[in-house]
């Protein structure tokens, strides 16, 4: 693995970082007050390749590399700090290429191009009101009918419910086939019949969260990912991606945490001396730093494998993808959350209110604590299963 960026890598590090401040940072407070990333930004964000960017030219992507994914995920979650245009990002990035991957062809020459160019949604939905990582205890189930599949039930804590109703677009649907497999199906959202449902989150406000009901929804058989029954292995492909860009996106709003921390620090003043020069506070930024530097480098890490073995097909390193991909994103979420406490701390009361800003990022950074893309504990059930053997998984 070659730690140091090439030339290519660095100038479009550069360029998204330059998106991130001129165009993110400005709109963060009305992405976060109006509930919504404006048309503005989506269409900005194409124009510079960030939408679905592993996708393949012929399909309207950038054909790009994981790791280099990962550099853009880290400027997005730095540039928008309430997280929610990192969660549009990554959802677009992961399902993009699992869609490009194992969809049919003229699914992916309907539905990617526009995606690509921010015209359309793509995300997932697996979760169910009853659980989440319960997979055995899934109700939604879908059947063959004919030219179609007949799909009933429901999903619950969906991000994008409401931008797949405004754009258009769908989900990529997890459901029990009748031998009792999973088909994966593309969904659209404006299907007859399927209603919607939105949760009112804390934080992460610029992209809705809430439920998707199907009452027996028609899917035509080409919106099938991968053969049929045999799904499972689509969508688990899809998180190992995106919980990789979902802890890239962490540090890059844990670095812009410690960046203001800093520039504080060095100028705010007590007894006569800057706040930085108090060793209660100078060692802690340390110990923050460190940790957030040996998780960026642990993240990209987990991006090089994906290149290598995952994005390729390749099986062969699927405990080490496993083991990197899960330890990252169960790292990356809380130490990023502490620096943003952290760094609040240090600003006193003044860390408390809006005009600073850190609470936008605590706010969005807790949704990856409690679930999204699999909650902690699940990640430990992967270690713990990759490092001892699967009879050592305690629920099956």
């Amino acid at each position: 693995m070659e730690f140091r960026l090439s030339d290519e890598e660095e100038a479009f590090q550069g360029a998204v970082r330059r998106f991130g401040d001129k165009v993110l940072r400005t709109h963060e407070r009305r992405i976060d007050a109006e509930g919504r990333i404006p048309d503005e930004v989506l269409k900005s964000m194409a124009e510079l390749g960030l939408l679905a960017m592993l996708v393949p030219a012929d399909y309207g992507g950038m054909g790009a590399s994981a790791v280099l994914t990962e550099l853009a995920a880290e400027e997005v979650g730095r540039g928008d700090f309430s997280m929610a245009t990192a969660v549009f990002f990554l959802l677009e990035a992961g399902w993009g290429h699992v869609l490009a991957r194992h969809g049919t062809e003229e699914a992916k020459r309907e539905l990617l191009p526009p995606v690509c160019r921010g015209e359309a949604f793509l995300g997932i939905a697996t979760t169910e009101p009853t659980g989440g990582s319960d997979l055995a205890g899934m109700r939604t189930a879908s059947r063959r009918d004919g030219g179609a599949f007949v799909l009933h039930g429901e999903k619950a804590f969906v991000s994008g419910v409401e931008e797949a109703k405004r754009l258009g677009g769908g989900h990529l649907t997890l459901s029990k086939a009748p031998d009792g497999g999973f088909n994966f199906l593309y969904v659209p959202t404006r299907s007859p019949g399927l209603s919607t449902q939105r949760f009112e989150n804390m934080g992460r406000m610029g992209i809705s969260t809430g439920a998707l009901t199907y009452p027996d929804v028609r899917v035509p058989e080409k919106f099938l990912l991968g053969a049929e029954g045999k799904g499972f292995e689509c969508a688990m492909e899809g998180f190992t991606v995106a919980r990789t860009f979902v802890s890239a996106a962490c540090v890059g709003a844990a670095e812009r945490a410690l960046e203001t921390g800093m520039a504080y620090i060095r100028e705010r003043r007590a007894f006569g001396e800057p706040l930085g020069k108090f060793e209660g506070i100078q060692f802690e930024l340390v110990d923050l730093w460190t940790q957030v530097e040996a998780v960026k480098w642990q993240c990209r890490r987990a991006a090089w494998l994906l290149d290598t073995y995952t994005l390729k097909g390749d099986r062969s390193h699927r405990s080490e993808v496993d083991r990197a991909v899960a330890s990252v994103k169960l790292t990356a979420p809380p130490v990023a959350f502490e620096c943003v406490k952290r760094v609040m701390m240090w600003f006193g009361a003044a860390g408390y209110t809006k005009d600073v800003g850190l609470e936008l990022g605590l706010r969005g950074i807790m949704s990856y604590l409690v679930g999204a893309e699999g909650g902690l504990n699940i990640m430990r059930i992967i270690l713990g299963r990759e490092l001892l053997g699967k009879e050592f998984v305690p629920y099956k």
